[in-house]
C-alpha cells in the first residue's frame, strides 16, 4: 500500500499541510509528497490513497491569473507554473480503485469558497472513490501563517485516512462517500458517473 499526496502551494502554507498529512498517513503506509509540477501524468497503479490539496483562490482552485496575482505578493512561490486545476484536468479516468480525498487552505473568512470541494468534484467525475469529505485548513491571512494548531490537525487527519485505508485493504471495498451518496440521491437515473469523466 502506498499513498500519494499531490499539492499546490503559493507561500508554503499548503506545502506544510501536505507534509503534515503525509506524516500522519505514514503511521499506516508509505506516503510520497509531490508538488504538483512534479506530479505524475497518471496515478500509479500501486497507489491506494490519493490526497490532493491546494490553496483556495477566488472561491475555488487557483487559475493562472490568480497565481500571477500571488506572484506579485512574493518573490519565491512554491507552485508557479501549474496548479491542481490543470493537473486534475489532464488526468484520465481511473482504471483502478484508488481511494481519494482533498484538502485546501483558506483564510478564516467565511466567504472564501473551497478549492478542496472543487477538486473533490473533479476526482469524483474521474471515477475515484472518495474516502472522506474535503477538508479545509485555515491561514490567518492570504500569505499566512497557518492558524495555530492546524499542522497538528492535518497530521491527525492524515493518520485517520491512513488507518481507514489500512482497514479497508485488501478485503473491504471502498464505500461511497457522503458526496457520492448525496449525488446518487439527487440523480437517481444516472447509471454511472464514470462516463462523465
Amino acid at each position: 500500500m502506498r499513498a500519494l499526496v499531490v499539492y499546490e502551494s503559493m507561500f508554503g502554507n499548503t506545502a506544510a499541510i501536505a507534509r503534515a498529512v503525509a506524516d500522519g498517513i505514514e503511521a499506516s503506509m508509505h506516503a510520497d509528497v509531490v508538488e504538483v509540477s512534479a506530479a505524475p501524468a497518471t496515478v500509479p497503479a500501486d497507489v491506494t490513497l490519493l490526497v490532493v490539496g491546494g490553496p483556495t483562490h477566488a472561491f475555488s482552485m487557483s487559475w493562472p491569473s490568480t497565481r500571477r496575482d500571488a506572484a506579485g505578493r512574493a518573490v519565491n512561490l512554491v507552485s508557479r507554473d501549474r496548479g491542481i486545476r490543470e493537473w486534475l484536468g489532464a488526468l484520465p479516468g481511473v482504471t483502478t480503485r484508488t481511494a481519494a480525498t482533498t484538502f485546501d487552505t483558506r483564510t478564516t473568512s467565511r466567504l472564501t469558497g473551497s478549492a478542496a470541494r472543487a477538486a473533490s468534484r473533479r476526482l469524483d467525475r474521474l471515477g475515484f472513490p472518495l474516502i472522506a469529505s474535503p477538508m479545509s485548513f485555515r491561514v490567518t491571512d492570504v500569505k499566512g501563517p497557518l492558524v495555530d494548531g492546524e499542522l497538528g490537525r492535518a497530521h491527525a487527519w492524515g493518520k485517520a485516512l491512513g488507518a481507514e485505508i489500512a482497514v479497508r485493504r485488501p478485503t473491504r471495498p471502498v464505500t461511497p462517500s457522503a458526496y457520492e451518496r448525496s449525488y446518487q440521491l439527487r440523480h437517481p437515473y444516472t447509471k454511472s458517473r464514470l462516463s462523465e469523466a
